[in-house]
């Protein structure tokens, strides 16, 4: 039984792998440039235009990945406070996270916290807030020796762990890239 107890402590304590690591700061990378690159060159006119009333424009997109992006990194430091459960990590499936988020058929309504309400009124300005904001979880990610595997939110299907929150802030960016280029492909954009 004590041999037991060990082991699980043991579990509990594990850092990242190297490959989960160098996956999540693959995707991390990967989604700043996409997002940033989104926003490049864009005009007043682009910047505020809605494809429909009901639809967001690029801001309001861009203004709900930057707030998005503390949120996610804010629940996982949450989870982080939370016990360890390393026997839950059967329930987590890794395979589908990045599909799910890029999937847009399935439309999600976005929490009061990260809901938009015009606070950057340039994208220069807000790209600036949302690198500041990537860089802090991209050095949390490049550092971190805390057991992101063994802390959960959610169970079963549902069910992800600290890890894969921090994963999710790059595949949630990617969800918006693909909107914010809806929004550039809608009839009226301004050329």
């Amino acid at each position: 039984m004590v041999i037991l107890f060990w082991f699980a402590v043991a579990l509990q304590a594990q850092p990242l792998s190297q490959h989960d690591r160098d996956f999540a700061l693959s995707q991390l990378h990967a989604s700043r440039r996409t997002f940033l690159d989104a926003l490049a060159g864009l005009t007043t006119a682009h910047w505020k235009f809605k494809p429909a009333p009901e639809r967001w424009s690029i801001a309001e997109c861009a203004e709900h990945v930057a707030l998005s992006e503390d949120f996610m990194f804010e629940r996982v430091q949450k989870l982080l406070k939370g016990p360890a459960s390393p026997e839950r990590r059967s329930e987590v499936k890794n395979d589908e996270l990045m599909k799910g988020w890029l999937d847009r058929s399935q439309k999600a309504q976005a929490g009061a916290e990260s809901q938009p309400k015009g606070r950057w009124a340039t994208p220069a300005k807000l790209a600036a807030y949302f690198r500041q904001r990537r860089e802090r979880t991209l050095e949390y990610v490049r550092t971190t020796q805390d057991a992101l595997r063994s802390h959960f939110d959610g169970s079963g299907a549902g069910a992800l762990d600290a890890y894969q929150w921090l994963v999710s802030i790059a595949g949630h960016t990617e969800r918006h890239v693909l909107q914010i280029n809806e929004v550039k492909a809608a009839p009226g954009y301004p050329k």
